[in-house]
């Protein structure tokens, strides 16, 4: 499980480090792709991965908006390791993709974490933040 906001930096490899509480899960090997929304990378467990590939697999393959997304999706995918350290390396067109400069940022978010550049993720929890906090009714609103 992927819990808790980590800064970190890159660097001139492009690699980051992983934060010790999600290093457990991540042995097997690590999935790097882009995100579904926001300028993120999502990085998964293997485990996790299968998860997600199934569910998207499962989907008509004869829907054409299925077909574009599992292309877009799964091209920017990447296998990766972690190294002794527990760095991992992030391909150069993922980093071009999320806009990665020196200072990112790892968010857990539950069965994923993601990867952020410091700045947008900023713009983006302050947004999700204002949107959320003091609100009463929050979990009945999102259907929970």
């Amino acid at each position: 499980m992927f819990l808790g906001e980590y800064h970190r930096g890159i660097d001139n490899k492009g690699r980051i480090f992983i934060p010790s509480k999600f290093r457990e899960g991540l042995i097997a090997g690590i999935i790097i792709a882009k995100g579904f929304d926001e300028r993120c990378l999502f990085l998964f467990s293997k485990e996790n991965w299968e998860r997600l590939q199934n569910k998207i697999l499962s989907g008509p393959i004869t829907k054409r908006n299925t077909q574009i997304f599992s292309r877009w999706f799964f091209s920017s995918a990447s296998m990766e390791n972690m190294d002794q350290q527990g760095r991992v390396k992030i391909p150069k067109s993922l980093v071009d993709y999320a806009g990665l400069d020196k200072d990112i940022v790892l968010v857990g978010v539950s069965d994923r974490a993601e990867i952020w550049s410091k700045e947008m993720w900023g713009k983006y929890y302050s947004q999700a933040d204002s949107q959320f906090t003091g609100k009463e009714n929050t979990f009945e609103e999102l259907g929970f």
